[in-house]
């Protein structure tokens, strides 16, 4: 009771099914609920290239520009391809979905293993940087790091638990937040700018030290691993296309809308933060072993926290944006709160995972989903003591790969379309016609080139970003996809192989087993022992009796008098067990049934205690669990528990305790 009421107060009411419809999405709720995550990746995105470029000390940081250029780029390819998938796929047409639809099966579980492993690490990452962003403003809690990451993981469990309106409408405050926070923030620079104020970051003054040569191979190669860097903006871009059936309707034409605006704004604000970056002269590295001239030890304040002091000194706004910055860092887990337990549903469904990820819980969300994500991405946390930059390695591999297999997914899908013209015309004008029908093709045409262009482009990027971090980390997620891709087979061939052994014949008869052996449980003559006897023989066994072990001499010669002067007229047989075991003389005994009657069936009745509170069954049963435990891999037994309430009121004592053939 006490843990009904402690539900009730973490997550809330139960929700009916019939209000499934509810919980969808206006397209100003499902910006925050499905793109905090890749509008928050601005904020370290520009800090990742930076960083990357900085192993050759200051000398590349001139073609930082032209890195965000290509960025933002790739960018606008990914989220214009996306559109073409929610328009053809407005029932949710997530990478795992359209690859295994127009690739085949293995496509498709490579994409769904990518996205597993991807929202993962998103919840890991986005916590971090939250974090590291709340360590800036605050070194004291630098070494509270890990606890602080682990304590907001839980938070965001709990309020996805809650249901996806309610968590919506709390993180679109620092979604909208940021968002404000940042804009006001470009247009103060250009207040300074043309009054020709100066904006110089914390670390203008520090030179970097070089710890790689900037000539040849080797700058293409620092300059293709801060490409791979900045690309973490495009992390959460899918999320929309798994979460079409959460928008209100038109709902393909609402989450289309979403993600343009999405990408106006991730795009926009990457590129401004980048300029202001450089502007103000961030120089940003690994370590502050890597500043020339700066102590060991000292903190370093992030990238969007120096830029918000050169812009704004320490006022209001700096504030501002360093707690709505902090908030969109952590919050942005919230994309793989969504996407993750969506695409584990899927899966379930198709039985590749346990099949409890496939219902939703009392809120109407997939809650073993949101536990398990929890899970993981704290145990991820604390594998990598909630630091940013060791984590960011292993980013953005699964995401590219799930990106290049739905593309190229959605260029078969199109293909296909072409070569049956009904298919082609279904989203053309109506009223058919050669002109609509042509008109329909072109656009076809038109949308199998724009998935075209964005398979060849994640591929592309997907091949740079596992270069430039395979030795960095990026090896543990490219092991990490095969070992799911793995289990999620398994997990299938374990499923059908349970259908196939299940499957009922078009003829079925049944047939009863030719004797039905009742075998019941007791330690001592008590209640539940007359209970779990009466009800033994109301089944109408073939044979009946009761069966004790003899872990004690003394208590089983007390039992046998008890039982006479009682006059149960049971037959009582007494197990030995010199070395003191109950479970292996039952098994064997069982056993010992079993051969002498293949054909038969055992059925083994326990009385068992019924406690009123919880700590109770740390007193009782334990001996019972054990022996139903290893009696139900026992082929031919069935296990019975006859339950007795312990605080149900005593027998009457004028009542004798009498068992007849009545039961």
């Amino acid at each position: 009771m006490a843990g009904d009421v402690a539900r009730r107060l973490l997550v809330g009411r139960p929700m009916r099914s019939e209000r499934l419809a509810e919980t969808e999405l206006p397209k100003w709720l499902a910006l925050p609920v499905f793109c905090s995550d890749p509008l928050s990746s601005v904020a370290y995105a520009t800090e990742s290239i930076l960083v990357a470029l900085a192993a050759g000390g200051l000398t590349l940081y001139h073609v930082s520009p032209y890195i965000a250029a290509g960025v933002a780029l790739t960018l606008l390819v990914v989220v214009t391809s996306y559109r073409q998938t929610v328009h053809a796929y407005p029932n949710g047409g997530g990478a795992y979905v359209v690859a295994s639809e127009n690739l085949g099966r293995t496509a498709g579980l490579a994409a769904a293993s990518a996205l597993l492993v991807d929202y993962v690490l998103t919840v890991a990452v986005s916590v971090a940087a939250g974090v590291g962003n709340i360590v800036s403003a605050a070194p004291g809690l630098a070494g509270d790091a890990l606890p602080i990451a682990l304590g907001f993981v839980s938070l965001l469990m709990l309020m996805n638990l809650r249901g996806v309106q309610e968590s919506g409408r709390i993180f679109a405050i620092p979604t909208y937040g940021f968002v404000l926070g940042i804009y006001v923030m470009f247009a103060w620079a250009a207040y300074k700018g043309l009054a020709g104020q100066p904006m110089r970051a914390e670390t203008a003054g520090y030179r970097l030290r070089a710890t790689s040569s900037t000539s040849g191979v080797l700058a293409v190669l620092l300059i293709l691993r801060a490409f791979a860097n900045g690309c973490t903006a495009l992390t959460g871009v899918e999320a929309i296309s798994n979460g079409v059936p959460a928008f209100r309707r038109p709902k393909s034409r609402n989450a289309a809308a979403t993600l343009s605006a999405m990408a106006a704004l991730a795009v926009t604000m990457f590129v401004g933060i980048t300029i202001l970056a450089l502007v103000s002269d961030v120089h940003m590295a690994d370590s502050p072993a890597d500043y020339v001239g700066l102590r060991p030890g000292t903190e370093v304040p992030t990238a969007i926290s120096q830029i918000g002091a050169a812009v704004f000194g320490k006022t209001f706004f700096f504030y501002w944006n360093t707690v709505f910055t902090a908030g969109i860092l952590i919050l942005a887990a919230n994309t793989a709160f969504n996407g993750f337990p969506a695409l584990a549903s899927i899966l379930a469904r198709d039985r590749f995972l346990p099949r409890q990820l496939y219902n939703r819980g009392d809120r109407l969300v997939f809650s073993n989903g949101i536990v398990l994500l929890a899970v993981a991405a704290g145990l991820l946390l604390a594998a990598f003591d909630a630091d940013t930059q060791s984590l960011i390695h292993l980013y953005i591999i699964g995401v590219f790969v799930s990106f290049t297999l739905s593309q190229a997914g959605m260029v078969r899908h199109w293909q296909r379309a072409l070569a049956a013209p009904e298919r082609a015309s279904a989203g053309g004008a109506a009223g058919g016609g050669e002109g609509s029908d042509a008109a329909a093709r072109r656009r076809t045409r038109r949308s199998q080139a724009i998935n075209a262009v964005g398979a060849t482009v994640t591929a592309l990027v997907l091949v740079i970003v596992l270069a430039s971090k395979f030795l960095e980390g990026a090896w543990i997620v490219v092991v990490a996809m095969p070992l799911l891709f793995a289990l999620m087979t398994g997990i299938r061939r374990h499923y059908d192989r349970v259908t196939e052994t299940l499957h009922v014949p078009d003829q079925v008869r049944l047939v009863r087993p030719s004797r039905n052996h009742v075998i019941v449980l007791v330690s001592r003559l008590h209640m539940p022992t007359v209970r779990a006897l009466s009800y033994a023989r109301a089944l109408a066994p073939s044979e009946l009796e009761a069966v004790t072990v003899a872990v004690s001499r003394e208590e089983a010669q007390a039992l046998l008098e008890d039982w006479e002067s009682h006059g149960v007229d049971v037959p009582l047989r007494i197990l030995d067990s010199p070395f003191r075991e109950i479970t292996r003389p039952v098994l064997g005994h069982v056993r010992s049934l079993r051969r002498a009657g293949p054909r038969d069936v055992v059925t083994v009745v326990i009385p068992e205690y019924v406690v009123t509170h919880w700590w109770q069954h740390l007193l009782h049963n334990q001996s019972a669990l054990r022996i139903k435990a290893r009696l139900l891999f026992q082929p031919g037994v069935v296990v019975i528990s006859v339950p007795w309430r312990i605080d149900r009121p005593p027998p009457d004592a004028a009542s004798p305790v009498v068992l007849d053939r009545s039961g």
